[in-house]
């Protein structure tokens, strides 16, 4: 069994909720997956087993199992382990709707693990059962709609995102990371000093680590993308339209929010995927 199921969001839920991304293996063989930094924050629903992590982006947290898990924003893997079988709903949620949606800024859970029903209460509890008997990945996702839909007519407690925050966020989403903290900071009108502190508050990057983030995601999707057909792109080429200086920029980029080259990532994530060597050779 190898299910992978993808769905948008109900249309009030796009400004604060990327996608649902189903997923059921059984009779695979056992494996670790890397849990990628990403611009977006991560809650998984599992369906049978719990999830597994020997591995935090937070090294000092100590590896655990989770039925339901919420994590922030982060720049190190999470690493997954599996004995042949998983399966859940992963949901990927804008850092800026974080307080619409969760309540605390997404600040306030960087580079965090945590049991979902930490932050959701007995809501998340609640739902997380019920996606545990759903019959169907389309009853599965009408269930989260509902939760979230309710969670966002509750409202955040305080005032939401600074403005001119969520003005710098929208800019290095539209620019794909590649524009500078002082063309953000001139666009807005806040000092670089003060435009870090208030953006890193708020979602728990600062703009120049956000940006690197954004970059390797996009980065890191088109080479998966590629690998799936069976040809992946040459990392000089990828660099160039991910806007990176070189390749060896990227391929460093890629070691240190990776924690491995991409060669290796390939070969780990990919594993019915002959890559040519040339193609992903590293610098």
């Amino acid at each position: 069994m190898d299910e992978h199921p993808l769905a948008r969001p109900a249309p009030a839920l796009r400004p604060y909720v990327s996608a649902y991304a189903g997923y059921r293996q059984a009779g695979v063989p056992p494996g670790r997956h890397r849990g990628l930094p990403s611009p977006r924050l991560t809650l998984i629903f599992t369906l049978d087993e719990p999830l597994t992590l020997a591995g935090h982006p937070d090294p000092g947290q100590a590896p655990g199992t989770y039925g339901a898990l919420l994590g922030g924003l982060h720049t190190r893997p999470a690493l997954i382990t599996h004995r042949g079988r998983q399966s859940g709903i992963q949901v990927g949620l804008h850092p800026l709707g974080a307080r619409a949606l969760l309540g605390p800024p997404a600040g306030e859970l960087a580079s965090l693990d945590l049991p979902a029903d930490v932050v959701l209460g007995r809501q998340g509890t609640d739902v997380g059962e019920r996606l545990r008997t759903a019959r169907s990945w389309s009853e599965r996702f009408a269930l989260l709609d509902d939760f979230l839909l309710r969670r966002l007519s509750l409202g955040p407690d305080g005032p939401g995102a600074a403005p001119e925050v969520v003005r710098a966020w929208r800019l290095l989403a539209q620019s794909r990371g590649t524009a500078t903290v002082a063309t953000l900071a001139e666009d807005i009108g806040w000092s670089t000093r003060h435009l870090t502190a208030r953006f890193r508050q708020e979602t728990g990057l600062t703009p120049k680590t956000a940006a690197r983030v954004i970059r390797f995601d996009r980065a890191r999707r088109l080479l998966g993308a590629a690998a799936r057909t069976g040809t992946p792109p040459p990392l000089a080429h990828l660099a160039v339209r991910c806007g990176y200086f070189d390749q060896a920029h990227l391929a460093r980029d890629f070691r240190s929010l990776a924690g491995c080259p991409p060669s290796q990532w390939l070969a780990e994530e990919f594993r019915n995927v002959q890559a040519p060597g040339d193609a992903i050779e590293e610098c």
